[in-house]
């Protein structure tokens, strides 16, 4: 079993706690010693369009796919727990959002063309065109963040497509982080020991030779950098060159 609380190891990743670190080592124990899984890779670039980062892939007996992703804590699990009606939801409030920055900017329009016109050489200094001017900024800077937190709302665990890409999805994460509540719909879950918390339910995969053959080669390209940068090897293009 492994144990919790490990400070560094072969495959961590600079920016990545001690605990996050230590639940992917026990995701990958159990998908070695409990789904009989001998390929395994840490995160995994998928192909496709359900494609995705996963913090673990693996292929098991008669190829059975596995996804596991590593949920450290609540806030962790929350960013990708929305639902495509969340998206949505966020999607419609673009004309409101869209016509408080259209009306700052032409409040700022005006307050420009009167700022010159009232005081031609010292027109930044006119009260008027200072506030609407800051009125801007300040809208503006919210349409930003709108726009970013559109892009980047994650509907992982209820994206159709990602779902579609393996016979069973995981989450693993500290007791009470989880619970079978809060469990997305056809998710399982495994604790931070290695347990089985909830099983997944199987889901009907369409593969054939290609597609089976992507997610080796993603698991491939996986650990080749994984080994390389446990080991502080890198390379640049022009410094690879034909093997002999």
């Amino acid at each position: 079993m492994v144990e919790l609380a490990t400070e560094s190891g072969p495959f961590k990743r600079g920016n990545e706690t001690g605990l996050t670190y230590d639940l992917k080592m026990a995701a990958w124990e159990w998908l070695y010693r409990e789904a009989g899984c001998r390929v395994i890779g840490l995160e995994v670039k998928l192909e496709g369009p359900g494609g995705r980062i996963v913090d673990l892939a693996a292929v098991g007996p008669q190829n059975t796919f596995y996804i596991i992703e590593v949920k450290s804590s609540r806030s962790d699990f929350s960013r990708d727990d929305h639902t495509g009606g969340d998206l949505t939801e966020l999607q419609d409030r673009e004309r409101n959002v869209m016509g408080r920055t259209d009306l700052a900017k032409e409040t700022l329009r005006q307050a420009l063309g009167f700022a010159k016109e009232t005081s031609p050489d010292f027109w930044r200094d006119v009260p008027a065109f200072k506030q609407a001017l800051s009125d801007y900024q300040r809208v503006s800077g919210k349409e930003e963040a709108y726009r970013n937190r559109v892009a980047t709302l994650s509907t992982k665990f209820h994206d159709s497509r990602f779902m579609g890409i393996a016979d069973f999805h995981y989450l693993i994460a500290p007791k009470g982080v989880v619970t079978r509540s809060s469990l997305p719909p056809r998710w399982g879950l495994i604790d931070e020991a290695s347990e089985l918390s909830l099983p997944a339910p199987r889901k009907d995969v369409r593969k054939n030779t290609g597609i089976v053959s992507n997610f080796l080669r993603a698991i491939a390209r996986s650990n080749t950098t994984s080994m390389m940068r446990s080991q502080g090897m890198s390379f640049t293009r022009g410094e690879m060159g034909t093997a002999r």
